[in-house]
């Protein structure tokens, strides 16, 4: 029978035994205040190898660690876990950082709560404090903070329980211009998270249970208006709470794109179709042409459904076939085409003469050329008469001063547009002998009589003297003559 008043005492040296293999720390206190042993997970949770080195005491303690809440408020005296103990408290799970008090930089997190050993006779005979290291677990928890903040994508992290949030990195307050205080504790249906998604309802209902909800386009309503995003949800504990972890891909860029790219189409769509100067678009790998303006249709004398879909040559559209090749050879190197002149054949049998200038471009993802033209065919045959005008009127200049005659030449040489190409001094004797007989009038016949030359070679030679001086007639060979100055000075070389 054992004595009430006299109950055995609980043999320490087998409960050391029992509990040194624990992995949880333990520390035993006596009712004296005295640390009387400890486990090794207990001095290896100290980061210590001597129990002497956890104080002796619990005063001895409180001198060799710092004690602190997580909210890095300092525990005062008498809120130890070992004081509490041992002023008979029964200490609950509570969660602390402990360093050693000349070594503030080492912080390790100890999770700790009470356990009062009793005799026989229920009284206190050995007091316990339980430890848990929850350094690792703080240490993970602390880097995936460090992350989340440091994220450039946009994260959200809400209570699975309320709903609430909790956390906001920078990347979703750069993405929607809030202020932490206007999202932290705030519900997802406070935020408007989901209030405009098509399939809101499902993700609210999955949020609920705390699945996955997989990704969805969703307009966040923001303070300039609504931001188009998408959003996924995935479940994540955070400490001790189930929570949900949003992430978000930002899709307003591309949204504004879209619709400034729209609106250029659309501006550049209206001043192609609008466009008084032909204007066609046509595909780069084979010339198919897919888009033509109502000038270009109007020029050419066809029907839209006539032209669309074909190449220039199938519509035969160009005279040049040489020429309309080489303009697509270079346009296939990306050498941009400046005013190449081309014939257009039209639908009525007739031409129309036309500067073409063609550029590549993409279009919808597709290397298109765009061509315009000018329909030169009026300017032309007005030079040309301009041109035939002023040779009539300077085949016989004689009547006029030296003032008209420089004028009119200028004028001549302007609207032909091409220089000569040879001067006086460039011309052999036997040109300048020819040029000397055209002047004077002479016809073929006579120019053989004066230099004893047959009418063939006449004729050879007064077609070497066009080309050189760049004419193809004998009026315009007397201008270009009278313009250098040229008195008909001749070498005679038969005596007459």
């Amino acid at each position: 029978m054992i004595d009430p008043e006299n109950p055995p005492a609980i043999n320490r040296m087998v409960l050391q035994q029992v509990i040194a293999v624990l992995s949880d720390g333990l520390i035993l206190v006596e009712t004296d205040g005295a640390i009387s042993w400890a486990n090794p997970s207990a001095l290896a949770m100290h980061r210590i190898e001597k129990m002497e080195d956890l104080g002796g005491s619990v005063e001895g303690y409180r001198r060799r660690f710092t004690l602190r809440y997580r909210n890095n408020h300092l525990l005062e005296e008498g809120q130890y876990p070992l004081e509490r103990l041992l002023a008979g408290e029964e200490v609950g799970e509570v969660t602390v950082e402990v360093s050693p008090a000349d070594d503030p930089d080492q912080l390790w997190v100890h999770t700790a709560k009470s356990m009062v050993i009793a005799d026989a006779g229920a009284r206190p005979d050995v007091l316990v404090l339980v430890l848990r290291d929850e350094t690792p677990r703080y240490e993970a928890e602390k880097r995936f903070e460090k992350a989340f903040n440091a994220n450039p994508a946009p994260g959200l992290i809400c209570r699975q329980e309320d709903q609430r949030f909790i956390r906001v990195n920078q990347g979703f307050l750069e993405m929607t211009g809030l202020t932490r205080e206007e999202i932290i504790g705030r519900t997802v249906d406070e935020l408007g998270l989901f209030s405009n998604c098509e399939t809101g309802e499902d993700a609210r209902e999955k949020l609920a249970e705390g699945r996955v909800v997989r990704q969805r386009e969703a307009l966040i309503p923001i303070p300039e208006g609504d931001r188009l995003v998408i959003v996924a949800a995935e479940p994540i504990p955070v400490g001790e709470e189930a929570c949900m972890l949003f992430t978000f891909a930002d899709l307003d860029g591309r949204r504004k794109a879209q619709i400034a790219l729209r609106q250029s189409e659309e501006r550049f769509s209206k001043s192609f179709r609008l466009s008084p100067a032909p204007t066609a678009i046509s595909r780069l790998d084979d010339f198919v042409l897919t888009e033509v303006n109502e000038a270009f249709l109007q020029l050419c004398g066809r029907r839209a459904e006539e032209v669309v879909g074909k190449t220039a040559s199938e519509l035969k559209l160009w005279e040049d076939v040489k020429a309309r090749k080489a303009i697509e050879v270079k346009l296939k190197d990306n050498i941009p085409v400046r005013d190449e002149p081309l014939t257009m054949a039209l639908k009525d049998g007739s031409f129309a003469d036309c500067l073409v200038s063609a550029e590549r471009v993409e279009i919808n993802d597709q290397q298109c050329v765009i061509w315009a033209l000018q329909d030169v065919t009026e300017r032309r045959r007005t030079e040309a008469e301009l041109v035939e005008a002023i040779e009539s009127v300077m085949a016989d200049t004689s009547w006029f001063s030296r003032t008209i005659v420089d004028k009119l030449a200028n004028v001549r040489q302007t609207s032909r547009g091409k220089p000569p190409s040879a001067g006086l001094a460039d011309l052999t004797e036997r040109e300048t002998d020819m040029l000397s007989l055209i002047c004077e009038g002479r016809s073929d016949a006579e120019m053989g009589d004066v230099l004893c030359l047959s009418k063939h070679t006449i004729r050879n030679h007064i077609a070497s003297l066009y080309n050189k001086i760049g004419v193809n007639r004998r009026a315009a060979a007397v201008i270009w003559a009278r313009e250098r100055g040229f008195k008909g000075t001749r070498t005679n070389r038969n005596g007459r």
